[in-house]
Formats: C-alpha cells, structure tokens, sequence
C-alpha cells in the first residue's frame, strides 16, 4: 500500500486510512460563504492585529465580514474594536457584537463577567468552546469569516483544521531570522491538514522616520519575499511599526487605520 499523504479526498474506498469528514455543521441560521484562518507559528507577531486589519478592510469593501476570536486564553479582537458589551443569545443560538463598520464578531471575552477576568481551561473544554463559536453562533450572511487562532500548532490550530471549513490561511510573521523557522512549521502544518495558504504577513517590518522620512529595519531586514518565494506562497504584504496605529487599537478605533499594504494580499484572498 502506498504511504498515506494524509489528503483522503484521493483514496479509495478499500483505504483503510479514509476517515470521515469531521467538519461541523453551522448553526442552521449561518451562512458563511468563505473561511479563512489567520496564524501564526508563535505569540506576539500581531496575529490578531492583521486580522482586525484584514477584517477592517474586507468591510470597507463592502463584504459582508466576521471575526471568529478562537484564541481564548488571550483574546484581544474586542479590546481592538472598541467593543465592552457582552454578547446576547436567542432561540437561534449566541448573537455576535456587531463592530461600528457592521464586523460581525464573537469571543470569549464578549461571554465574560469582566474582560479581564482569565479563561483557566483545559485544551479539550477551549477546543470545543471554539466548535461551539461555529455551531452555536446565529452569524446569519457572512461573505468573509476571519478565524483569528492562538498561536502554536497545539489543540485549537488543530480543531478549527478539522472542524470548520476552511477555505485557505494567512500566515503572521516578523522579521527575526528566528521566525523563519516557526514559518516553516506552520506551513508545515496547513500542508500537513490539506490547507491552502493564501498570503504572508509581515508585521513590524520597519519604521517610518518621521523627521527623514527613511524606512529602517528596527528588528532586522525583512525576509518575507524570499519565505513567500521559498515556500510557494503567492502573496505577501509588510505592515510598518505605526504609533498611530497602536494608538488607535488602544482606543478601539483598529477599523480607522489605512489598510493600503494590505490591499494586494487582499486581492489574492478574495479570488
């Protein structure tokens, strides 16, 4: 027998590794034309900033947008919007908060007494709690779902893989040599579960000075077009380090900022 290549769409029926689909149904009021993930092989490369940003900019566009926080244990999608009531919930299932330019949006922090209150659980309860988010969530018309994930290739990365139809990702990075390797582990694993990867997303590839008006490479030159290249990826953008930027998530007001760099990888993912 030939060595399983873990895409059972090419097996035949008497494969004795064929699995079943294990994709949940949405909730039955849902319908969300396109999924993607937004990742990141470790913390604090500003995952949940693209995707405000890439969320923001869909918005504009006119889509109709959402934002599935699936990062529980540091969920900072609401904090970004401005956004402190909690969510509702109806016959229908939960009811997502919805941003001032019309993001629909769900996380744990939107079900919490108070935002700072911790999510102390174990992997198989936030596992399913993300599950939950897909399935008991009422998000009616959705064009673009923007699943922002804990960083890591641990339980959740792996429950959304399986769980949700996910159409392609996006993969967060800074410019560390360092981070290349963490890079090739998250490709690694979207190949590994049948995953497209739509785009790469460096963030904090340079500063801006505002008295010469020079780009300089704070945290080391960018690598991103030769990963993007190295690793077939047919898109790629550069966010800059932006105190305008940070002042505006600080105030919840992510959906004000320019999205320009954005604009090309954008393009990509909504072919």
């Amino acid at each position: 027998m030939s060595e399983c290549t873990h895409n059972c769409e090419t097996c035949g029926e008497n494969c004795s590794e064929k699995k079943q689909s294990l994709v949940e149904a949405p909730n039955k009021n849902s319908n969300v034309k396109k999924v993607i993930g937004v990742v990141s092989g470790k913390g604090g490369v500003g995952k949940s900033l693209v995707t405000s940003l890439l969320a923001s900019r869909t918005a504009q566009s006119g889509k109709k947008t959402a934002i599935l926080d699936a990062d529980l244990t540091g969920p900072s999608i609401p904090k970004a919007f401005g956004i402190r009531e909690r969510a509702t919930a109806d016959d229908d299932g939960l009811i997502p908060v919805v941003s001032r330019s019309g993001i629909k949006i769900m996380s744990v922090n939107l079900l919490l007494e108070n935002e700072t209150d911790p999510v102390v659980w174990r992997g198989p309860v936030i596992a399913g709690t993300v599950k939950q988010f897909w399935t008991d969530v009422n998000w009616g018309d959705v064009d673009y779902m923007y699943v922002d994930m804990p960083p890591g290739t641990g339980d959740v990365p792996l429950t959304v893989f399986q769980s949700l139809p996910i159409d392609g990702i996006v993969i967060v990075t800074s410019p560390q040599e360092l981070v290349s390797m963490i890079v090739e582990k998250a490709v690694k694993m979207a190949r590994l579960m049948n995953v497209p990867i739509l785009g790469l997303v460096e963030n904090m590839s340079y500063y801006v000075c505002p008295d010469c008006g020079k780009d300089h490479a704070i945290f080391g030159e960018s690598h991103v077009e030769e990963l993007a290249k190295e690793f077939e990826i047919p898109a790629f953008a550069k966010l800059p380090i932006d105190p305008t930027l940070a002042g505006l998530v600080d105030r919840g007001m992510v959906e004000a900022y320019d999205t320009e760099p954005l604009a090309e990888l954008l393009s990509s993912i909504e072919q």
